[in-house]
């Protein structure tokens, strides 16, 4: 099962529609850390000994930008009425198990 938190309720009175989004804590990393990362990985020892203390003064002058690590996955279900309030009517922000199995 897997837990996803609700973001969107659009209710006609027939049919409830709820957009969700993966329930999960999602850690940032600063753009700066990703560069270092990335440039780190291409060079050899001796050059990356060279470019990094440079890379770095540069970086630095440079603002942080944080951005997230994992792109989340958001779904939408549309059911009837009735099977939503047999669920309790649950609201935003409140967090449904959905068994997301290979079918």
């Amino acid at each position: 099962m897997d837990e996803f938190k609700i973001t969107q309720i659009v209710d006609n009175g027939q049919m409830v529609q709820l957009t969700l989004i993966e329930n999960l804590t999602t850690e940032p990393i600063s753009q700066k850390q990703m560069i270092i990362e990335n440039v780190s990985k291409k060079l050899d020892a001796e050059t990356k000994e060279q470019v990094m203390p440079l890379l770095e003064a540069i970086l630095q002058a440079q603002p942080t930008v944080n951005i997230k690590s994992y792109q989340q996955t958001q779904i939408t279900i549309a059911m009837p009425s009735s099977r939503y309030e047999n669920m309790g009517r649950p609201r935003v922000g409140n967090i449904i198990a959905i068994n997301l199995k290979k079918i």
